[in-house]
Protein backbone atom coordinates (compact mmCIF):
# COMPACT_ATOMS: atom_id res chain seq x y z
CA UNK A 1 0.00 0.00 0.00
CA UNK A 2 1.48 3.65 -0.45
CA UNK A 3 1.25 5.79 2.25
CA UNK A 4 1.68 9.82 2.65
CA UNK A 5 1.56 11.18 6.28
CA UNK A 6 1.02 15.53 5.84
CA UNK A 7 -0.58 18.29 5.92
CA UNK A 8 -4.33 18.87 4.00
CA UNK A 9 -2.38 20.36 1.27
CA UNK A 10 -0.35 17.09 0.35
CA UNK A 11 -3.91 15.51 -0.10
CA UNK A 12 -5.68 18.22 -2.11
CA UNK A 13 -4.48 18.61 -5.69
CA UNK A 14 -6.85 21.86 -5.79
CA UNK A 15 -9.65 23.50 -3.61
CA UNK A 16 -12.65 25.23 -4.68
CA UNK A 17 -12.83 28.52 -2.93
CA UNK A 18 -16.87 29.24 -2.78
CA UNK A 19 -17.75 32.57 -2.12
CA UNK A 20 -20.78 34.02 -0.55
CA UNK A 21 -23.76 34.26 -3.08
CA UNK A 22 -24.13 37.75 -1.89
CA UNK A 23 -20.70 40.26 -2.19
CA UNK A 24 -18.65 40.45 0.81
CA UNK A 25 -17.78 43.31 2.38
CA UNK A 26 -14.91 44.91 1.13
CA UNK A 27 -13.71 45.14 4.62
CA UNK A 28 -14.77 43.90 8.21
CA UNK A 29 -14.05 43.46 12.19
CA UNK A 30 -15.48 41.43 14.41
CA UNK A 31 -15.19 43.78 17.19
CA UNK A 32 -17.95 45.92 15.04
CA UNK A 33 -20.76 44.01 13.59
CA UNK A 34 -23.58 46.06 14.30
CA UNK A 35 -23.04 47.44 17.36
CA UNK A 36 -21.75 44.22 18.92
CA UNK A 37 -18.20 43.06 19.57
CA UNK A 38 -16.95 39.29 18.77
CA UNK A 39 -13.92 39.35 19.93
CA UNK A 40 -12.66 38.88 23.54
CA UNK A 41 -10.22 40.87 25.13
CA UNK A 42 -6.45 40.82 24.43
CA UNK A 43 -4.52 38.66 26.47
CA UNK A 44 -0.85 38.54 27.65
CA UNK A 45 0.95 35.23 27.51
CA UNK A 46 3.49 33.29 29.38
CA UNK A 47 5.97 31.31 28.14
CA UNK A 48 5.78 29.65 24.55
CA UNK A 49 1.67 29.42 24.85
CA UNK A 50 0.94 31.45 21.88
CA UNK A 51 -0.69 28.33 19.78
CA UNK A 52 -3.22 28.14 23.03
CA UNK A 53 -4.11 31.76 22.71
CA UNK A 54 -4.56 31.35 19.17
CA UNK A 55 -6.84 28.67 19.69
CA UNK A 56 -8.93 29.73 22.64
CA UNK A 57 -9.08 33.25 21.28
CA UNK A 58 -10.86 31.82 18.12
CA UNK A 59 -13.48 29.70 20.53
CA UNK A 60 -14.30 32.39 23.10
CA UNK A 61 -15.18 34.13 19.30
CA UNK A 62 -17.63 30.90 18.48
CA UNK A 63 -19.09 31.08 21.43
CA UNK A 64 -20.00 34.82 20.98
CA UNK A 65 -21.30 35.01 17.79
CA UNK A 66 -23.31 32.02 18.51
CA UNK A 67 -24.30 33.44 21.71
CA UNK A 68 -23.81 30.24 23.20
CA UNK A 69 -21.75 31.49 26.19
CA UNK A 70 -24.71 33.81 27.18
CA UNK A 71 -27.34 30.95 26.98
CA UNK A 72 -25.16 28.71 29.17
CA UNK A 73 -25.26 30.88 31.66
CA UNK A 74 -21.96 32.01 31.99
CA UNK A 75 -21.60 35.85 33.16
CA UNK A 76 -19.66 38.67 31.34
CA UNK A 77 -16.94 37.54 27.79
CA UNK A 78 -15.95 33.97 27.31
CA UNK A 79 -12.77 33.54 29.23
CA UNK A 80 -11.18 29.86 28.52
CA UNK A 81 -8.48 28.90 30.51
CA UNK A 82 -5.03 28.88 27.46
CA UNK A 83 -3.04 26.85 30.47
CA UNK A 84 -5.41 23.81 31.37
CA UNK A 85 -4.61 23.25 27.38
CA UNK A 86 -0.94 23.68 28.05
CA UNK A 87 -0.74 21.51 30.90
CA UNK A 88 -2.83 18.35 29.67
CA UNK A 89 -2.84 18.40 26.24
CA UNK A 90 -1.19 14.75 26.29
CA UNK A 91 2.20 15.45 23.86
CA UNK A 92 4.47 16.76 26.48
CA UNK A 93 6.53 15.84 29.50
CA UNK A 94 3.72 16.47 32.00
CA UNK A 95 1.46 13.51 30.74
CA UNK A 96 0.99 11.37 27.85
CA UNK A 97 -1.40 8.63 28.46
CA UNK A 98 -0.13 6.17 26.31
CA UNK A 99 3.14 6.19 27.89
CA UNK A 100 3.78 4.07 31.19
CA UNK A 101 4.24 5.92 33.18
CA UNK A 102 2.81 8.77 31.83
CA UNK A 103 5.30 11.37 31.79
CA UNK A 104 9.05 12.02 30.86
CA UNK A 105 9.06 12.52 27.20
CA UNK A 106 7.65 14.89 24.29
CA UNK A 107 7.42 18.44 24.02
CA UNK A 108 8.41 20.46 26.85
CA UNK A 109 5.65 22.44 28.46
CA UNK A 110 4.84 26.33 28.00
CA UNK A 111 7.07 26.00 24.69
CA UNK A 112 5.12 25.03 21.72
CA UNK A 113 2.30 23.37 20.21
CA UNK A 114 -0.05 23.47 17.24
CA UNK A 115 -3.74 23.47 16.41
CA UNK A 116 -3.63 19.33 15.63
CA UNK A 117 -2.72 19.46 19.61
CA UNK A 118 -5.45 21.47 20.26
CA UNK A 119 -7.82 19.52 17.98
CA UNK A 120 -6.54 15.93 19.90
CA UNK A 121 -7.33 17.71 23.53
CA UNK A 122 -10.83 19.19 22.37
CA UNK A 123 -11.89 15.88 20.68
CA UNK A 124 -10.93 13.69 23.73
CA UNK A 125 -13.26 15.66 25.82
CA UNK A 126 -10.56 17.02 27.65
CA UNK A 127 -11.84 21.20 27.61
CA UNK A 128 -12.00 23.58 26.57
CA UNK A 129 -12.52 24.42 30.39
CA UNK A 130 -12.87 28.07 31.63
CA UNK A 131 -10.37 30.27 33.11
CA UNK A 132 -11.62 30.17 36.17
CA UNK A 133 -11.45 26.36 36.13
CA UNK A 134 -8.53 25.60 35.58
CA UNK A 135 -5.70 28.58 34.56
CA UNK A 136 -2.61 27.79 36.08
CA UNK A 137 0.64 28.53 35.07
CA UNK A 138 3.43 27.82 37.34
CA UNK A 139 1.85 24.59 38.08
CA UNK A 140 -0.99 21.94 36.59
CA UNK A 141 -4.38 22.76 37.37
CA UNK A 142 -6.57 19.45 38.25
CA UNK A 143 -7.09 18.12 35.07
CA UNK A 144 -10.77 16.84 35.80
CA UNK A 145 -13.09 18.26 38.37
CA UNK A 146 -17.07 18.44 38.78
CA UNK A 147 -16.69 22.06 38.84
CA UNK A 148 -15.70 22.97 35.78
CA UNK A 149 -17.54 24.12 33.32
CA UNK A 150 -16.55 22.19 30.00
CA UNK A 151 -16.95 22.93 26.18
CA UNK A 152 -17.27 21.37 23.51
CA UNK A 153 -16.16 21.98 19.95
CA UNK A 154 -18.47 19.79 17.31
CA UNK A 155 -16.42 21.36 14.23
CA UNK A 156 -12.82 22.28 13.49
CA UNK A 157 -12.44 23.39 9.90
CA UNK A 158 -8.80 23.30 7.98
CA UNK A 159 -8.42 25.70 4.94
CA UNK A 160 -5.94 24.77 2.94
CA UNK A 161 -5.10 26.34 -0.50
CA UNK A 162 -3.84 25.73 -3.77
CA UNK A 163 -0.46 26.16 -4.37
CA UNK A 164 -1.63 29.70 -6.24
CA UNK A 165 -4.48 30.50 -4.60
CA UNK A 166 -5.10 31.56 -0.95
CA UNK A 167 -8.71 30.97 -0.47
CA UNK A 168 -9.74 34.91 1.07
CA UNK A 169 -13.66 33.97 0.35
CA UNK A 170 -13.98 30.75 2.48
CA UNK A 171 -11.93 32.03 5.14
CA UNK A 172 -14.28 35.20 4.75
CA UNK A 173 -17.40 33.43 4.93
CA UNK A 174 -16.03 31.85 8.08
CA UNK A 175 -15.45 34.59 10.38
CA UNK A 176 -18.48 36.05 9.70
CA UNK A 177 -20.52 33.17 10.17
CA UNK A 178 -18.66 31.03 12.61
CA UNK A 179 -16.27 34.21 14.31
CA UNK A 180 -12.40 34.78 14.81
CA UNK A 181 -9.83 32.03 13.10
CA UNK A 182 -6.74 30.52 14.19
CA UNK A 183 -3.49 31.22 12.50
CA UNK A 184 0.06 31.32 12.41
CA UNK A 185 2.77 33.27 11.48
CA UNK A 186 6.78 33.92 11.61
CA UNK A 187 7.33 36.64 13.33
CA UNK A 188 10.34 38.37 12.96
CA UNK A 189 11.17 42.34 13.20
CA UNK A 190 12.43 42.57 10.00
CA UNK A 191 8.96 41.86 8.50
CA UNK A 192 7.23 44.07 10.18
CA UNK A 193 6.64 47.96 9.02
CA UNK A 194 5.63 50.46 11.68
CA UNK A 195 4.85 53.54 9.66
CA UNK A 196 1.77 51.58 7.82
CA UNK A 197 0.51 50.91 11.16
CA UNK A 198 2.04 47.69 12.27
CA UNK A 199 1.39 45.11 9.14
CA UNK A 200 3.33 42.30 8.64
CA UNK A 201 4.78 40.75 5.27
CA UNK A 202 6.89 37.77 5.00
CA UNK A 203 7.89 36.98 1.49
CA UNK A 204 7.78 33.97 0.16
CA UNK A 205 11.05 33.49 -0.83
CA UNK A 206 12.10 33.59 3.29
CA UNK A 207 12.80 29.96 4.44
CA UNK A 208 11.76 30.72 7.99
CA UNK A 209 8.94 28.44 9.14
CA UNK A 210 5.82 30.17 11.30
CA UNK A 211 6.96 30.44 15.14
CA UNK A 212 4.17 32.19 16.21
CA UNK A 213 0.38 31.65 16.57
CA UNK A 214 -2.66 35.03 16.12
CA UNK A 215 -6.38 34.72 15.56
CA UNK A 216 -7.86 36.60 12.42
CA UNK A 217 -10.74 38.74 13.84
CA UNK A 218 -11.71 40.81 9.93
CA UNK A 219 -10.17 42.05 7.03
CA UNK A 220 -9.58 45.04 4.45
CA UNK A 221 -8.90 44.72 0.99
CA UNK A 222 -8.02 48.00 0.84
CA UNK A 223 -5.32 47.50 3.77
CA UNK A 224 -1.41 48.87 1.69
CA UNK A 225 1.13 46.45 3.31
CA UNK A 226 4.87 45.73 2.02
CA UNK A 227 3.53 43.87 -0.98
CA UNK A 228 2.50 45.15 -3.80
CA UNK A 229 -0.98 43.82 -3.81
CA UNK A 230 -3.53 45.51 -1.21
CA UNK A 231 -5.24 43.42 0.98
CA UNK A 232 -4.54 42.39 5.15
CA UNK A 233 -6.29 40.00 7.39
CA UNK A 234 -6.43 41.82 10.61
CA UNK A 235 -5.41 40.34 13.57
CA UNK A 236 -5.42 39.81 17.39
CA UNK A 237 -1.66 38.84 19.29
CA UNK A 238 -1.52 37.42 22.97
CA UNK A 239 1.09 39.89 23.90
CA UNK A 240 -1.05 42.52 26.05
CA UNK A 241 -3.16 45.33 24.99
CA UNK A 242 0.42 47.32 24.45
CA UNK A 243 1.75 46.00 22.01
CA UNK A 244 0.95 46.97 18.43
CA UNK A 245 -2.75 48.96 17.69
CA UNK A 246 -3.80 47.86 21.60
CA UNK A 247 -2.67 44.32 20.80
CA UNK A 248 -3.54 43.92 17.10
CA UNK A 249 -2.21 44.26 13.81
CA UNK A 250 -2.07 43.70 10.10
CA UNK A 251 -0.97 40.70 8.02
CA UNK A 252 -1.01 40.80 4.27
CA UNK A 253 -3.04 39.14 2.27
CA UNK A 254 0.01 37.17 0.47
CA UNK A 255 2.38 36.55 3.27
CA UNK A 256 3.73 33.02 3.49
CA UNK A 257 2.26 31.33 6.34
CA UNK A 258 -0.83 32.89 7.76
CA UNK A 259 -4.04 31.78 5.88
CA UNK A 260 -1.88 29.42 3.49
CA UNK A 261 0.15 26.93 5.90
CA UNK A 262 -1.83 23.33 5.28
CA UNK A 263 -1.68 22.62 8.96
CA UNK A 264 -1.95 26.30 10.87
CA UNK A 265 -2.68 28.74 8.12
CA UNK A 266 -6.59 29.51 8.65
CA UNK A 267 -8.63 27.45 11.29
CA UNK A 268 -12.19 28.09 12.01
CA UNK A 269 -13.12 26.26 15.66
CA UNK A 270 -17.48 25.50 14.92
CA UNK A 271 -20.51 24.64 16.83
CA UNK A 272 -18.79 25.34 20.46
CA UNK A 273 -21.44 24.10 23.31
CA UNK A 274 -21.45 23.13 26.79
CA UNK A 275 -20.06 19.56 27.15
CA UNK A 276 -23.74 17.50 26.41
CA UNK A 277 -22.10 14.06 26.99
CA UNK A 278 -21.07 11.65 29.47
CA UNK A 279 -17.93 9.69 28.20
CA UNK A 280 -16.09 9.92 24.77
CA UNK A 281 -14.92 6.36 23.57
CA UNK A 282 -11.55 6.53 21.54
CA UNK A 283 -8.47 5.03 20.89
CA UNK A 284 -6.75 7.54 18.91
CA UNK A 285 -5.48 9.43 22.35
CA UNK A 286 -3.05 11.85 20.18
CA UNK A 287 -5.99 12.42 17.38
CA UNK A 288 -4.98 13.22 14.00
CA UNK A 289 -1.11 12.42 13.35
CA UNK A 290 -1.09 10.66 9.77
CA UNK A 291 -2.96 9.47 7.59
CA UNK A 292 -3.45 5.90 5.65
CA UNK A 293 -4.28 7.53 2.10
CA UNK A 294 -5.26 4.26 0.12
CA UNK A 295 -8.30 2.80 2.84
CA UNK A 296 -11.47 4.22 2.70
CA UNK A 297 -13.33 1.76 5.12
CA UNK A 298 -12.52 1.40 8.86
CA UNK A 299 -14.35 0.70 12.38
CA UNK A 300 -13.63 0.47 16.05
CA UNK A 301 -14.11 -1.39 18.39
CA UNK A 302 -15.45 -0.41 22.04
CA UNK A 303 -17.18 -2.01 25.21
CA UNK A 304 -19.46 0.31 27.03
CA UNK A 305 -18.64 0.75 30.56
CA UNK A 306 -22.07 1.18 32.01
CA UNK A 307 -26.17 1.50 30.88
CA UNK A 308 -25.09 4.41 28.09
CA UNK A 309 -26.94 5.83 25.27
CA UNK A 310 -24.66 6.30 22.41
CA UNK A 311 -25.79 9.55 20.98
CA UNK A 312 -23.08 11.20 18.06
CA UNK A 313 -20.02 10.03 16.64
CA UNK A 314 -16.32 12.13 15.64
CA UNK A 315 -14.04 11.80 13.31
CA UNK A 316 -11.50 13.37 11.28
CA UNK A 317 -11.30 14.10 7.02
CA UNK A 318 -7.88 14.88 5.12
CA UNK A 319 -9.31 15.82 2.13
CA UNK A 320 -12.77 18.33 1.37
CA UNK A 321 -16.10 17.50 0.17
CA UNK A 322 -15.84 13.86 2.25
CA UNK A 323 -18.91 11.94 1.30
CA UNK A 324 -19.47 9.80 5.05
CA UNK A 325 -21.19 6.70 6.22
CA UNK A 326 -21.69 5.71 9.01
CA UNK A 327 -23.10 2.47 10.83
CA UNK A 328 -22.78 1.18 14.74
CA UNK A 329 -22.78 -2.13 14.68
CA UNK A 330 -23.57 -4.70 17.33
CA UNK A 331 -21.26 -7.58 17.12
CA UNK A 332 -17.76 -8.48 15.12
CA UNK A 333 -18.00 -12.39 14.14
CA UNK A 334 -15.67 -14.30 12.00
CA UNK A 335 -14.26 -11.68 10.45
CA UNK A 336 -18.03 -9.84 10.18
CA UNK A 337 -19.62 -6.81 11.01
CA UNK A 338 -23.39 -7.58 11.61
CA UNK A 339 -26.62 -6.40 13.60
CA UNK A 340 -26.93 -3.10 12.43
CA UNK A 341 -28.10 -0.22 15.28
CA UNK A 342 -27.73 3.00 13.23
CA UNK A 343 -26.83 4.26 10.35
CA UNK A 344 -25.85 8.11 8.80
CA UNK A 345 -24.70 9.25 5.67
CA UNK A 346 -23.62 13.05 4.52
CA UNK A 347 -21.19 14.89 3.10
CA UNK A 348 -18.25 17.25 4.94
CA UNK A 349 -17.52 20.01 3.35
CA UNK A 350 -13.93 20.71 4.28
CA UNK A 351 -10.93 19.04 5.46
CA UNK A 352 -10.54 18.86 9.76
CA UNK A 353 -12.68 17.37 12.80
CA UNK A 354 -15.96 16.58 12.89
CA UNK A 355 -18.93 14.93 15.29
CA UNK A 356 -22.14 13.98 13.96
CA UNK A 357 -25.53 13.04 15.74
CA UNK A 358 -27.04 9.52 14.92
CA UNK A 359 -30.27 9.54 13.71
CA UNK A 360 -31.57 8.05 17.04
CA UNK A 361 -29.91 7.22 19.96
CA UNK A 362 -28.81 3.80 20.45
CA UNK A 363 -29.03 1.83 24.34
CA UNK A 364 -25.29 0.74 25.05
CA UNK A 365 -25.58 -2.24 27.89
CA UNK A 366 -22.84 -2.61 30.57
CA UNK A 367 -20.02 -4.46 29.24
CA UNK A 368 -21.50 -4.71 25.60
CA UNK A 369 -19.23 -4.67 22.63
CA UNK A 370 -20.08 -2.24 19.89
CA UNK A 371 -18.85 -1.35 16.70
CA UNK A 372 -18.54 2.37 14.76
CA UNK A 373 -17.43 1.89 11.00
CA UNK A 374 -16.64 4.84 9.45
CA UNK A 375 -16.18 5.06 5.35
CA UNK A 376 -15.13 7.97 3.64
CA UNK A 377 -15.25 8.40 0.19
CA UNK A 378 -11.90 9.80 -0.49
CA UNK A 379 -8.63 11.42 1.10
CA UNK A 380 -8.02 8.24 2.86
CA UNK A 381 -8.23 7.27 6.71
CA UNK A 382 -6.80 10.10 9.53
CA UNK A 383 -4.72 7.87 12.25
CA UNK A 384 -2.77 8.39 15.66
CA UNK A 385 0.17 6.70 15.49
CA UNK A 386 3.89 7.37 17.10
CA UNK A 387 4.94 10.95 15.10
CA UNK A 388 7.10 14.39 14.88
CA UNK A 389 5.29 17.57 16.17
CA UNK A 390 6.54 19.52 12.86
CA UNK A 391 4.94 22.98 13.62
CA UNK A 392 6.11 24.27 17.51
CA UNK A 393 4.57 27.59 17.31
CA UNK A 394 6.49 29.80 20.22
CA UNK A 395 9.22 27.04 20.67
CA UNK A 396 12.84 26.64 19.76
CA UNK A 397 12.77 23.10 20.25
CA UNK A 398 11.83 20.78 16.78
CA UNK A 399 11.83 17.49 15.60
CA UNK A 400 10.36 15.86 18.86
CA UNK A 401 9.23 12.61 18.97
CA UNK A 402 5.23 11.99 20.55
CA UNK A 403 5.01 8.35 21.60
CA UNK A 404 1.51 6.72 20.82
CA UNK A 405 0.28 3.53 21.84
CA UNK A 406 -2.17 0.74 20.20
CA UNK A 407 -3.47 -2.48 21.08
CA UNK A 408 -5.02 -5.56 19.20
CA UNK A 409 -8.52 -5.58 18.48
CA UNK A 410 -9.08 -1.54 18.59
CA UNK A 411 -9.06 -0.99 15.14
CA UNK A 412 -9.45 -2.58 11.77
CA UNK A 413 -9.66 -1.69 8.31
CA UNK A 414 -11.04 -2.88 5.02
CA UNK A 415 -8.82 -4.64 2.78
CA UNK A 416 -9.11 -6.77 -0.12
CA UNK A 417 -12.64 -8.04 0.47
CA UNK A 418 -11.47 -8.90 4.63
CA UNK A 419 -11.01 -7.19 7.77
CA UNK A 420 -7.74 -6.56 8.98
CA UNK A 421 -5.81 -5.47 12.42
CA UNK A 422 -4.73 -2.07 12.34
CA UNK A 423 -2.26 -3.44 15.15
CA UNK A 424 -0.95 -5.85 12.59
CA UNK A 425 -0.20 -2.96 10.21
CA UNK A 426 3.55 -2.56 8.59
CA UNK A 427 4.48 1.28 7.96
CA UNK A 428 7.32 2.14 6.00
CA UNK A 429 9.10 3.88 9.09
CA UNK A 430 9.13 0.88 11.41
CA UNK A 431 8.88 3.20 14.70
CA UNK A 432 5.02 3.69 14.02
CA UNK A 433 4.36 -0.57 14.24
CA UNK A 434 1.72 -0.86 16.38
CA UNK A 435 1.12 2.95 17.73
CA UNK A 436 -1.64 3.36 15.10
CA UNK A 437 -5.69 3.63 15.58
CA UNK A 438 -8.17 5.03 13.60
CA UNK A 439 -9.49 8.74 14.91
CA UNK A 440 -13.07 7.52 15.20
CA UNK A 441 -14.78 8.21 18.47
CA UNK A 442 -17.93 7.47 20.29
CA UNK A 443 -20.01 10.09 22.47
CA UNK A 444 -22.59 9.13 24.99
CA UNK A 445 -24.78 9.57 28.04
CA UNK A 446 -25.45 7.98 30.56
CA UNK A 447 -29.02 6.20 30.92
CA UNK A 448 -31.26 6.96 33.41
CA UNK A 449 -33.27 4.47 36.11
CA UNK A 450 -36.59 5.51 34.00
CA UNK A 451 -34.51 3.86 31.03
CA UNK A 452 -34.07 0.31 32.77
CA UNK A 453 -36.56 -1.02 30.44
CA UNK A 454 -34.36 -0.43 27.35
CA UNK A 455 -31.36 -2.37 29.04
CA UNK A 456 -33.13 -4.97 30.76
CA UNK A 457 -31.36 -8.29 29.77
CA UNK A 458 -34.08 -11.21 28.63
CA UNK A 459 -33.64 -14.85 28.06
CA UNK A 460 -32.53 -14.61 24.35
CA UNK A 461 -30.72 -17.34 21.86
CA UNK A 462 -29.53 -15.53 18.46
CA UNK A 463 -28.89 -17.03 15.52
CA UNK A 464 -25.58 -18.40 14.90
CA UNK A 465 -23.46 -16.41 12.50
CA UNK A 466 -22.43 -17.74 9.76
CA UNK A 467 -25.11 -20.02 8.93
CA UNK A 468 -24.68 -22.29 6.90
CA UNK A 469 -21.18 -22.66 7.70
CA UNK A 470 -17.80 -24.60 7.19
CA UNK A 471 -15.54 -24.41 9.91
CA UNK A 472 -16.98 -22.62 12.72
CA UNK A 473 -19.87 -20.42 13.98
CA UNK A 474 -20.47 -18.12 17.09
CA UNK A 475 -23.67 -18.88 19.34
CA UNK A 476 -24.97 -16.01 21.30
CA UNK A 477 -27.24 -15.62 23.92
CA UNK A 478 -28.25 -13.51 26.91
CA UNK A 479 -29.53 -13.71 30.23
CA UNK A 480 -31.75 -11.90 32.88
CA UNK A 481 -30.33 -13.59 35.74
CA UNK A 482 -27.39 -15.62 37.34
CA UNK A 483 -28.19 -19.20 36.68
CA UNK A 484 -26.35 -22.72 35.83
CA UNK A 485 -26.81 -22.95 31.99
CA UNK A 486 -25.92 -25.51 29.21
CA UNK A 487 -25.72 -25.31 25.68
CA UNK A 488 -25.71 -28.59 23.67
CA UNK A 489 -25.62 -29.67 19.75
CA UNK A 490 -27.68 -31.90 18.80
CA UNK A 491 -27.73 -33.96 15.49
CA UNK A 492 -30.44 -34.32 13.48
CA UNK A 493 -31.78 -37.60 15.54
CA UNK A 494 -31.54 -35.78 18.67
CA UNK A 495 -28.22 -37.08 19.88
CA UNK A 496 -25.87 -34.63 21.77
CA UNK A 497 -23.05 -34.39 19.69
CA UNK A 498 -20.91 -31.40 21.96
CA UNK A 499 -22.02 -29.86 25.13
CA UNK A 500 -20.33 -26.32 24.61
CA UNK A 501 -21.46 -24.99 27.93
CA UNK A 502 -22.43 -26.24 31.54
CA UNK A 503 -21.29 -24.24 33.97
CA UNK A 504 -22.78 -20.92 36.32
CA UNK A 505 -23.11 -17.73 34.69
CA UNK A 506 -23.94 -13.99 35.45
CA UNK A 507 -26.19 -11.83 33.60
CA UNK A 508 -25.16 -10.21 30.20
CA UNK A 509 -24.42 -11.13 27.17
CA UNK A 510 -22.29 -14.49 26.31
CA UNK A 511 -20.97 -15.89 22.92
CA UNK A 512 -19.16 -19.41 22.23
CA UNK A 513 -17.60 -20.52 19.36
CA UNK A 514 -18.52 -24.05 17.99
CA UNK A 515 -15.40 -25.44 16.03
CA UNK A 516 -17.77 -28.43 14.45
CA UNK A 517 -16.05 -30.97 16.52
CA UNK A 518 -17.16 -33.71 19.02
CA UNK A 519 -17.14 -33.82 22.48
CA UNK A 520 -14.09 -36.07 21.46
CA UNK A 521 -12.58 -33.47 19.63
CA UNK A 522 -13.42 -35.34 16.53
CA UNK A 523 -15.23 -33.61 13.18
CA UNK A 524 -18.65 -34.23 12.88
CA UNK A 525 -20.33 -34.54 9.43
CA UNK A 526 -21.68 -32.18 7.49
CA UNK A 527 -25.50 -31.53 8.01
CA UNK A 528 -28.34 -29.76 9.60
CA UNK A 529 -27.77 -29.58 13.66
CA UNK A 530 -29.73 -27.58 16.77
CA UNK A 531 -28.42 -26.32 19.22
CA UNK A 532 -30.25 -25.73 22.63
CA UNK A 533 -29.99 -23.10 25.55
CA UNK A 534 -31.22 -24.35 29.00
CA UNK A 535 -31.02 -22.03 31.61
CA UNK A 536 -32.98 -21.21 35.06
CA UNK A 537 -36.12 -23.35 34.18
CA UNK A 538 -36.35 -22.00 30.24
CA UNK A 539 -35.09 -23.17 27.11
CA UNK A 540 -34.47 -22.51 23.43
CA UNK A 541 -33.67 -23.70 20.58
CA UNK A 542 -32.53 -23.12 17.21
CA UNK A 543 -31.39 -24.76 14.08
CA UNK A 544 -28.32 -24.34 11.73
CA UNK A 545 -26.69 -26.55 8.81
CA UNK A 546 -22.40 -27.47 8.78
CA UNK A 547 -20.94 -27.33 5.52
CA UNK A 548 -17.91 -29.60 4.43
Amino acid sequence: MRKTFAGCLMWIVGIACIARTQPLPSAFDLRQVDGKNYVTSVKSQSGGTCWTHGAMAAIEGNLLITGAWEAAGEQDEPNLAEYHLDWWNGFNEHNNDDLDPPYGAGLQVHYGGDYRITAAYLSRGEGAVRDIDGQSFNKPPARHSDSYHYFYVRDIEWYAPTPDYICKDVMKKAIMTHGVLGTCMCYNSNFINYQLGHTHYQPSSSDLDPNHAIAIVGWDDQKQTQFERAGAWLCKNSWGPNWGNNGYFWISYYDKHCGVHPEMGAISFQHVEPMAYDHIYYHDYHGWRGTLTDITEAFNAFTANGNEWLRSVSFFTAANQVEYTIIIYDRFRNGFLIDTLATSSGVIPYCGFHTVDLPHRVPLRAHDDFFVYLKLSHGGHPIDRTSEVPVLLGASQQNTIVISAAHPKESYYRAEDQWLDLFDYRFEDPSWDRTANFCIKALTNDASPQDSSFFRWDFLLLPNYPNPFNSTTWIEYDLPTTSHVTLRIFNIMGQSVRILVDEMETVGHFAVMWDGNDDLGRPVSAGIYFYRLEANGRASSKKMTLLR
